[in-house]
């Protein structure tokens, strides 16, 4: 393994430190839900026993997950600590140096990074601001060999916020199928689609795995709590010893947390809804008044994708250093996506809509304030 920390990662909130950001808009999650929104009785958690919890995790929890499904139970399912641990499980449980994947680009670090530190080779399947960062499906068909051992994908997509049609996602799974390899779907802000809920990933298949995680639609990120969805048992047999030569089993603590703040998901999922849906509007709004950006609206998700139109006539690094030091903003550059820099992710769904709203400005004025002077 060739370990190499990533940029998303060195330049997070958490590590510049929140005290120094004012209107923090890189965050690629909901608000962070506070302890005392958790219905769980004092006593309960008094009384719990912090031993070896079950190494493939609370089983009320995991009923809970697919809750709904007409194919999936509480033994297609193992929980992680978050979708990264996952990923990673996944990762070093299909892939060996030399052997390939195919991944759609740009997309979440460790959907990257992970394969990279193996020794894999990865195939791109290059997303196009001109195209609508649309999925080419042919495109997935042509890059898949006899050394692909899986394809990964990213729904709603995290940085663009586009989604796939379900006749897309069937057809993605009858690729993989075809080529008798597993298709891999990242779809943790799948709660988040603007559009009819679409269904979990593995009901389009046994060759079809999920993961996800109560970090980004839930605010839950210091839960660590996310799990892989799976129908083979013996790929789940691979990813459940990953897990235990990694870390064993999750944390009883927070096991029973989730799994008491699941009881309550209807309940907490509406006001998220709105709330979501009320900051999209707001970030619309002010997009349509943009005469130095431009973007492909989202369909799902809490985060956008803008680029400059004309990065020439902008000095991208002054842009970023302005508007953190005088606009006090901070938004998530191109390169933490292995993009060109003048592309940002804009995450709306952390921030109160104040807070939004002033770090929407901040981006306008940062961006007349750092334009390049006009040669003539």
């Amino acid at each position: 393994m060739r370990y190499r920390r990533m940029p998303i990662e060195i330049e997070s909130p958490e590590q510049l430190g929140y005290s120094s950001i004012r209107n923090n808009l890189s965050e690629s999650s909901y608000t962070d839900a506070l302890f005392q929104d958790i219905e769980i009785p004092a006593s309960l958690l008094k009384g719990l026993v912090l031993c070896y919890g079950s190494h493939m995790g609370h089983e009320g929890l995991r009923d809970l997950i697919v809750k709904g499904s007409p194919v999936l139970d509480r033994h297609d399912v193992l929980l992680t600590i978050g979708a990264a641990a996952a990923l990673f499980i996944i990762a070093t449980s299909l892939l060996e140096p030399g052997d390939e994947l195919v991944v759609v680009h740009p997309n979440y670090a460790t959907n990257l990074e992970t394969p990279r530190a193996i020794g894999a080779a990865i195939r791109h399947i290059d997303l196009h601001f001109e195209k609508g960062f649309a999925l080419d499906l042919q495109a997935v068909k042509e890059a898949v060999t006899v050394r692909t051992k899986y394809i990964s994908v990213t729904y709603p997509h995290n940085p663009t916020g586009v989604c796939l049609r379900p006749e897309d996602m069937q057809q993605l799974a009858a690729i993989a199928q075809e080529h008798h390899i597993p298709l891999l779907v990242d779809e943790t802000y799948r709660d988040m689609t603007f559009g009819p809920l679409p269904p979990v990933a593995p009901e389009y298949g046994d060759h079809v795995i999920s993961v996800s995680s109560l970090s980004k639609t839930y605010g839950l990120p210091g839960l660590r709590m996310g799990w892989i969805i799976c129908r083979d048992r013996r790929w789940m047999e691979t990813f459940l010893a990953a897990k235990e030569q990694i870390h064993i089993c999750g944390s009883p603590l927070d096991e029973e947390v989730a799994y008491h703040y699941m009881l309550q998901k209807e309940k907490h999922y509406q006001g998220i809804v709105r709330a979501i849906r009320g900051k999209f509007d707001v970030v619309k709004a002010w997009m349509q008044q943009q005469d130095d950006l431009e973007w492909v609206e989202p369909d799902g998700g809490c985060v956008c994708f803008p680029r400059i139109k004309e990065p020439e006539a902008v000095d991208v690094d002054a842009f970023y250093k302005l508007l953190l030091e005088k606009y006090g903003t901070y938004v998530g550059p191109g390169h933490w996506f292995d993009m060109p820099k003048h592309y940002m992710r804009i995450g709306f769904g952390w921030p109160a809509v104040e807070s939004l709203r002033e770090g929407l400005e901040g981006i306008t004025a940062s961006l007349r304030g750092s334009r390049r002077p006009e040669r003539g």
